[in-house]
């Protein structure tokens, strides 16, 4: 009983974060909207970071720099919306045919003490080989999070290997300057993705 309670006031508090974040995004003056998300009315600065790719690289600010970026940060053991996600962003990918190359997508794993490097490397190449992953301990996350706007949360499960992780849904968008340019969010639909995208990967980095 008492755990429940721990469990339902934790989601409880995850679902304010994410209720605060949508507020702050969506009610900002003279944000240009999407069909699928929201453009910040200014790109916004990342603070720099350092998180480890699944190359076995460091991975930085200099990563999203060149080309536009989707983010999505989830973990490898999620059991429905990354795995979804993450097809449906290789289904953007496709629809976007020549224009492939010039979207870069990154996911970021809220779950460190699991996701080893070789786990995400093998994970996101079953979506597709050109998906990038990387993470960090729980301080650089938490400090990247902030930067870029997303939340997780740790789920207590039966045993301590079966915990869940509670996290933010949304795509983040980055630009070739490397900023945060704005979110896309669910429900995602590939084509109205893709239609969203096109113009932007069209402008000069």
């Amino acid at each position: 009983m008492r755990n429940r309670r721990i469990i339902t006031g934790g989601i409880a508090a995850f679902a304010l974060m994410i209720g605060a974040l949508v507020s702050a995004i969506l009610l900002q003056p003279g944000a240009v909207e999407l069909n699928s998300g929201t453009l910040l009315p200014k790109p916004r600065p990342i603070a720099p970071f350092t998180l480890s790719g699944s190359d076995g690289r460091p991975f930085t600010n200099a990563d999203f720099s060149g080309h536009w970026t989707l983010v999505f940060a989830g973990y490898t053991f999620c059991p429905d919306v990354c795995p979804t996600t993450l097809a449906d962003l290789a289904s953007v990918r496709s629809k976007l045919g020549a224009d492939a190359g010039k979207l870069q997508v990154v996911f970021i794993s809220v779950d460190p003490q699991r996701d080893t490097p070789e786990r995400l490397d093998k994970y996101v190449h079953y979506f597709s080989p050109d998906f990038r992953a990387a993470t960090g301990d729980n301080a650089a996350l938490e400090a990247l999070g902030q930067s870029l706007g997303f939340v997780f949360l740790k789920v207590p499960g039966a045993t301590p290997e079966s915990y869940l992780m509670d996290h933010s849904a949304a795509l983040m968008l980055i630009n070739p300057r490397a900023e945060l340019a704005g979110y896309l969010t669910p429900p995602f639909k590939a084509d109205v993705i893709a239609a969203d995208l096109e113009p932007l990967l069209q402008r000069d980095p």
